[in-house]
């Protein structure tokens, strides 16, 4: 149980602040299950004040959620950011981890990304965080912190590095982040991932990133007068209406179906080829969207967490991000089977679980120094 993790953070107050522990292990419980924790995940909590607001940006407002803990005097600040998913921030899960963040007195603005949200990893939302993270600055009266989940964490460390945004943001915490989109497109297609020692691993893909490169470019793959319905179809697959997918299915030509069987059954045998023909061509674009090279003007520390399984983004890219890093800009990183991709892994021992406290703790502790630097 995380409770008897907690019980041995109390052996360790010497070494580094209870609170922070007592905040990373109850906070981790209450994701657990929000409704029927009670104890340690109750222990120093607020409730939480949520509203709707708009984050100004150089391409117009964006819809944004804001949690505050209501009755925490000068909180610190996190700009949240989800991944990619059709729902953006009425994603549940990101829903219930700023909620949960906010109980542990963390005032937490989570943006939409609507780039993201559409399947698409584009340079504007790398703005959008640094509006963000300016807007919080003025909130709270002082830097905040950004969290990324899975590409927003690659989007994260970018908005950190430019000068035009690193004055409003204190540190990053990156999960299950990339470096090289590039990279991480090929081991979609082929499941190969190599690490910066030069070591190869394979790990069976999740499915649903060949959908996105065939979905972000359907007119390579389909005929001209079924891309729109071809590209529907994937569409409602990736927003997990499989029914309806199914259905739409029914109008394509023999071929243009056989090519969104083949996504759907994740048989890569016959689009493999033509898969990395298209990922080759769009190199400079997936380069435009990645860490790695472009981190030398990264000051603030960064805090990486990844899954040791996760078949999204790999965990190699931890290991090559932790390679990208300034060597004079403090880090923390954990790799670890307490994670998949971006959800914490609930059925493993007290070790896995307590790395989790720890690496947690840490973020704690140090938006607790910004907090009590200002």
């Amino acid at each position: 149980m995380i409770s008897a993790a907690l019980l041995v953070a109390m052996g360790i107050a010497a070494i580094s602040p209870l609170r922070d522990y007592q905040r990373a292990a109850s906070l981790l419980l209450r994701m657990e299950d929000a409704e029927g924790s009670g104890g340690f995940a109750r222990l120093g909590t607020y409730p939480v004040d949520e509203s709707i607001t708009r984050v100004l940006t150089s391409d117009g407002p964006v819809h944004a959620r804001l949690f505050v803990p209501r009755g925490k005097e000068s909180p610190p600040g996190l700009v949240l950011l989800h991944g990619v998913h059709y729902l953006g921030i009425d994603e549940p899960r990101l829903v219930k981890f700023a909620h949960a963040f906010a109980q542990s007195g963390v005032t937490v603005l989570t943006p939409q990304l609507d780039d993201l949200a559409a399947y698409q990893i584009m340079p504007r939302s790398i703005d959008v965080i640094g509006a963000s993270a300016h807007l919080l600055r003025q909130r709270t009266g002082k830097t905040v912190g950004v969290m990324g989940l899975s590409f927003a964490g690659g989007l994260a460390l970018l908005a950190a590095a430019d000068h035009r945004y690193s004055p409003d943001i204190s540190m990053i915490v990156a999960v299950g982040a990339h470096d090289s989109l590039y990279r991480v497109a090929k081991f979609l297609v082929t499941g190969v991932a190599q690490s910066p020692n030069g070591r190869v691993a394979t790990l069976q893909p999740e499915q649903y990133g060949a959908l996105v490169l065939v979905y972000e470019h359907p007119a390579e793959f389909f005929s001209a007068n079924d891309v729109p319905a071809a590209r529907e179809c994937l569409r409602l697959w990736l927003a997990e209406k499989y029914d309806a997918a199914r259905l739409g299915e029914a109008g394509l030509s023999a071929n243009d179906k056989s090519v969104v069987e083949a996504l759907f059954r994740y048989n890569m045998k016959a689009l493999r080829q033509q898969l990395l023909a298209e990922i080759e061509h769009d190199r400079a674009d997936f380069d435009a969207v990645s860490p790695q090279g472009r981190l030398t003007d990264l000051h603030v520390p960064v805090f990486l967490l990844h899954g040791a399984s996760d078949a999204v983004i790999p965990s190699t890219e931890t290991q090559w991000l932790a390679h990208e890093i300034p060597a004079a800009t403090p880090e923390v990183v954990l790799i670890t089977p307490a994670m998949g991709h971006v959800d914490p892994n609930l059925h493993l021992g007290i070790r896995q679980r307590w790395q989790l406290i720890n690496f947690m703790a840490k973020v704690f502790e140090r938006l607790g120094a910004e907090s009590s630097s200002r």
